[in-house]
């Protein structure tokens, strides 16, 4: 077996280098292009920018056949195609986007197999399944944005419910799932709905460092639109998205930043399928610096230079918002994400909620993003203790801890918590815990015996909204996980056992009541420095781009993304070899836009 895999890391790094120009793959990558090759079902769950594709992409290229892609959304497959096209890859897409007979012309081609991957939503795949004999060229199944699937995601696609037939008739095809979001219980129903058969599972790490994470209490229009003002100043050359909770306000944001002279149009579900394709393209050409819309304008994203997102209004879970927020920085480049907070739209998402068909448990999804917004621990350790994942430090790139609160040794207060919740069985809420340890003699508390036990009552001194905090940073810090699928019932995890040992001690913030938020003062904007040889080349290599992809029009980030531009400023490569040698130039790239790249970099040297 080690034979089989040192030969096909060999070929694997081969591809990954002569297609895609990167010398290594990153985490978990290899991993999941080993369980394909042989054959093995596969759940990947990887962020947003993580590297997704690259998992199926190269097991199409190593494969004999095709790689059929379920994709949810055409403008999805077409960034794709676009791209694997660019790198010298045969793809292609069958899509109710396609003009005449080229959706049968795609088909053929792929049947005759002179196409590695063959993008398709679900219910093309399985009406075309009954037309033609999938088998006989199809080598792999990769389901993109696999949390549609499930009731428990918070993108549930109906079509997407009957992929289960792909291993009811094709059980010898291995079927690979992916998303970028998905708590445990959605991972579960994944694999339950998709029938997979054993698969690997590789859950990468959810953190992504380069993406600054603030909070602010809403401080009403005018400032807000001071604030992404701000933003756009800052990253003038790269865009920005603004999240609204509404038609209306992403109309009237839209409004106020055109009357500022900045470059933004509107996206939401209301206007004509026309107007909402020519916004997309707009923003993925860079035409524009920001977008104003709802969630409507999610999936299908694929740009690598987004700097910025602003959320004008709390989104309505932690799934959606680390959905959106991703959308930023893709390249791997620092990027800034900013939310507003107020309780009215913790009101207005409640009135959503309570006509959704699961109100109770989007009930507990909305508490916990309201958490996050009034957490006075570090964020980022909050956003991936949602998604079971421990940070065990402070991230030092959030507003909590750039402005740190008071903080405490907590490890006792913690202890008593964890070891009430084991004594119970792990069977009670975050309410029911704050009234055993405060010792109330509710009826339910009697009956059930809770009075009984050893940690009852032994947090009387401290009244119920600060147990609430200290519980709710518990939660937060990954010490205790929420069981949505288990009546929101209290689980003691991993990390918080090696508290409760006593081999780990906890930081805690002190407590205070709420008080009524401070207003914000009035500065002056910071003077645009002048920009320095480094920066004038990068913007010179950014405008090359852009005409480079005006004339072949595709997007400019499928050329080269940011990040490969920035390697290009700091290596200054001038001959083909030096070129090649650049992460993110593959062969192809490098054949056709050497030349044109190398003689601006030599009017630098």
């Amino acid at each position: 077996m080690d034979t089989v895999y040192k030969d096909i890391d060999r070929r694997a790094h081969a591809l990954l280098r002569r297609f895609f120009g990167y010398d290594s793959f990153r985490p978990g990558q290899l991993d999941i292009i080993r369980s394909i090759m042989s054959g093995r079902d596969t759940l990947a769950l990887m962020p947003t920018g993580g590297g997704k594709s690259i998992c199926y992409q190269i097991p199409a290229m190593l494969h004999e056949g095709c790689c059929i892609v379920v994709s949810p959304l055409i403008s999805l497959m077409t960034d794709q195609v676009a791209g694997l096209n660019a790198n010298g890859i045969p793809a292609t897409a069958v899509n109710s986007g396609n003009a005449g007979n080229e959706n049968r012309r795609a088909l053929d081609e792929a049947v005759r197999g002179h196409m590695k991957l063959l993008y398709m939503s679900p219910e093309r795949l399985l009406q075309e399944m009954e037309r033609i004999d999938i088998s006989r060229f199809v080598s792999l199944f990769a389901i993109d944005e696999a949390h549609c699937i499930s009731q428990w995601g918070h993108d549930f696609r109906p079509e997407y419910s009957e992929l289960n037939i792909l291993k009811e008739r094709f059980p010898d095809i291995p079927v690979i799932a992916l998303t970028a979001t998905a708590d445990r219980i959605t991972r579960d129903d994944i694999i339950t709905q998709l029938k997979l058969k054993n698969p690997f599972i590789h859950i990468a790490s959810f953190d992504r460092p380069n993406l600054s994470l603030k909070v602010l209490p809403n401080p009403g229009k005018s400032k807000r639109i001071g604030i992404i003002s701000k933003l756009i100043d800052r990253y003038p050359d790269d865009s920005g998205i603004v999240y609204c909770l509404s038609r209306k306000g992403a109309e009237s944001t839209n409004a106020e930043l055109n009357l500022r002279g900045y470059r933004s149009i509107v996206y939401h579900a209301g206007l004509t399928p026309k107007k909402r394709d020519e916004a997309q393209r707009m923003f993925s050409d860079g035409d524009i610096q920001a977008v104003c819309a709802t969630v409507a304008f999610g999936m299908g994203i694929d740009k690598s230079n987004i700097r910025w997102v602003v959320h004008n209004n709390m989104p309505r879970n932690m799934e959606n918002y680390y959905q959106e927020i991703g959308r930023a920085g893709r390249d791997g480049m620092p990027s800034e994400t900013v939310l507003f907070y107020s309780y009215a739209d913790v009101a207005t998402l409640q009135s959503f909620i309570n006509e959704s068909g699961q109100p109770v448990l989007n009930a507990e999804k909305l508490n916990r993003m309201k958490e996050y917004c009034e957490s006075a621990v570090c964020r980022r350790r909050v956003l991936l203790s949602y998604f079971n994942e421990t940070l065990d430090h402070d991230c030092g790139n959030c507003d909590v801890c750039l402005n740190p609160p008071e903080r405490f040794d907590g490890t006792i207060i913690t202890q008593m918590a964890l070891s009430a919740v084991i004594r119970t069985g792990q069977q009670v809420g975050l309410t029911m815990l704050t009234d055993i340890l405060r010792g109330s003699a509710r009826a339910e508390i009697i009956e059930r015996g809770y009075d009984r036990i050893k940690t009852y009552g032994v947090g009387r001194r401290l009244p119920f909204s600060e147990w609430n905090s200290y519980i709710g940073q518990m939660i937060q810090l990954g010490l205790l996980d929420m069981a949505y699928n288990d009546h929101n019932r209290l689980k003691v995890t991993p990390y918080g056992m090696s508290v409760l040992k006593g081999a780990t001690t906890v930081m805690l913030s002190r407590y205070h009541p709420a008080k009524p938020a401070a207003k914000t003062s009035k500065k002056s904007p910071a003077a645009t420095p002048s920009r320095n040889p480094a920066e004038l080349l990068f913007a010179e290599l950014k405008r090359l781009r852009m005409s480079l992809a005006k004339a072949e029009g595709i997007a400019p980030y499928l050329v080269f993304t940011d990040k490969t531009l920035m390697e290009m400023v700091k290596k200054r490569p001038v001959t083909l070899r030096e070129f090649n040698n650049i992460e993110g130039v593959g062969e192809c790239k490098s054949l056709k836009y050497w030349s044109r790249f190398t003689e601006l970099i030599k009017r630098f040297k």
